[in-house]
């Protein structure tokens, strides 16, 4: 029964360390590609970060912020990121959730 225990007490400290890592983020907007990149056009020099992922199917993520939110799509091709968009590319891009 100590493992019962042990369980529930392992899976409130994960709860709470996925709790902080929302609250550490902000608030993060997941759209669809398109929208994403009509927003990106709004920004002069945008700064995205981009990964990859995916076991079995490739997918391309991407992530930037605007007026204090981030923004976050997910698409199976990649995008065309506007030529003036500062890129980092990241080995993971992680969304709490």
């Amino acid at each position: 029964m100590a493992y019962a225990g042990g369980a529930a007490a392992s899976s409130a400290a994960i709860s709470a360390e996925i709790t902080q890592a929302i609250k550490a983020s902000g608030a993060i907007v997941n759209m669809e590609p398109p929208e994403f990149l009509s927003l990106l056009d709004k920004v002069e020099a945008p700064l995205v970060v981009t990964a990859t992922g995916g076991t079995i199917n490739k997918n391309y993520q991407y992530l930037f912020g605007y007026k204090g939110l981030a923004f976050f799509t997910k698409s199976s091709e990649k995008l065309p990121l506007p030529p003036q968009a500062e890129i980092i590319k990241a080995k993971k891009i992680w969304i709490p959730g």
